[in-house]
């Protein structure tokens, strides 16, 4: 699954949309947004997704299920602010179209 980060905000994907939906469980994010230090450097931390976000992304809620598992035993999704998140410890900027 591709996915389009348009906002981000201290490490939070607040705005994104779904490129491409195949491989639901192998998210990878591409960052087309506006960064200002501590959106997304090393004090930031991995950018983050709510996994009620990407729940609606996969738009299938036993596959959703299956990919949080996959992606929890990975160690991928984290909590913060009481939110679970799934984590993009790696990602690249948005190429150009």
């Amino acid at each position: 699954m591709r996915i389009r980060a348009l906002s981000v905000f201290e490490g939070v994907v607040y705005h994104c949309v779904c490129i491409d939906r195949t491989h639901p469980c192998r998210p990878t994010l591409e960052v087309d947004a506006l960064l200002r230090p501590g959106d997304a450097d090393a004090e930031a931390g991995p950018l983050l997704l709510t996994v009620s976000e990407f729940a609606a992304m996969v738009d299938d809620p036993l596959q959703a299920r299956r990919c949080f598992d996959e992606l929890k035993a990975k160690g991928r999704i984290v909590e913060r602010l009481g939110v679970l998140h799934v984590s993009f410890p790696t990602w690249a900027p948005s190429p150009s179209e």
